[in-house]
């Protein structure tokens, strides 16, 4: 019996989620950065924007879970308070922007993230409280209009020189803070619509099934070589979509 092409595009974008997980959690940077841009050839932005966060949602859950070793509680409320108000405004204000628009800031910022991260791997702020409430800011703004900011939100934490299991657990709970914020007002504003909430318990089990083999990979792969191969990877998806948002103006 052949499949119809919609179930086919629901299974390859699964595949997608599931695999997008895995290459967040080994990467570093959360899996929206790889998810968003793929997704887009699939769905609309903001059809996009809301399934990502949801499946981002239960990949935090898994992180929290599998990285659970232990939290710095004093950057989840310098960083994390900001960051989850911040987020709320940039859920707020999607709805304003053309479609077109928020692809081509996407995909900006991804481009932007990314060079920055291959020219200067060891890309970071200081610390200090000022520069840490700030970055909660940006990151949470971003967030919540875009759909990821998890590339910048590393950007920031780094800094923070915390060991790489307490890093996960600690950039994991404020994402999930943020995701709880933003997920709400996405909703509210129409952007999860009838044919799609079955996805969500689908993407329950590719979020925590791909964050939990993530979690395994972690510990035997060169992470710097691969994050490279998926920085690059980002920069060539996010350079179509400020292309195509572009010409469709």
């Amino acid at each position: 019996m052949l499949i119809d092409i919609h179930t086919a595009f629901a299974i390859f974008f699964f595949v997608i989620a599931f695999i997008s997980e895995i290459l967040g959690a080994i990467a570093g940077f959360g899996s929206s950065t790889v998810f968003l841009p793929l997704a887009l050839f699939f769905v609309d932005f903001k059809t996009a924007l809301v399934l990502v966060s949801i499946s981002h949602l239960f990949g935090n859950l898994g992180r929290v879970k599998f990285f659970s070793q232990g939290l710095d509680k004093n950057i989840i409320i310098r960083f994390g308070i900001p960051s989850v108000l911040f987020a709320l405004v940039g859920a707020s204000i999607v709805n304003f922007i053309p479609q077109n628009i928020l692809k081509v800031l996407l995909g900006l910022f991804l481009i932007v993230i990314s060079i920055s991260f291959l020219i200067k791997p060891g890309l970071k702020f200081p610390s200090n409280t000022r520069t840490i409430i700030t970055g909660g800011c940006i990151s949470g703004f971003i967030t919540g209009l875009v759909g990821t900011g998890g590339a910048l939100r590393a950007t920031f934490l780094t800094g923070s020189n915390l060991e790489k299991i307490k890093y996960i657990a600690t950039a994991a709970v404020i994402a999930l803070s943020t995701d709880i914020i933003r997920i709400p007002s996405y909703i509210s504003q129409g952007f999860l619509i009838e044919q799609y909430i079955y996805y969500i318990p689908i993407l329950f089990v590719t979020a925590l099934s791909g964050s939990f083999i993530g979690r395994q990979i972690t510990k035997k792969i060169n992470q710097n070589i691969f994050r490279k191969i998926v920085l690059v990877a980002i920069i060539f998806v996010s350079t179509s979509f400020v292309i195509g948002g572009v010409v469709s103006r």
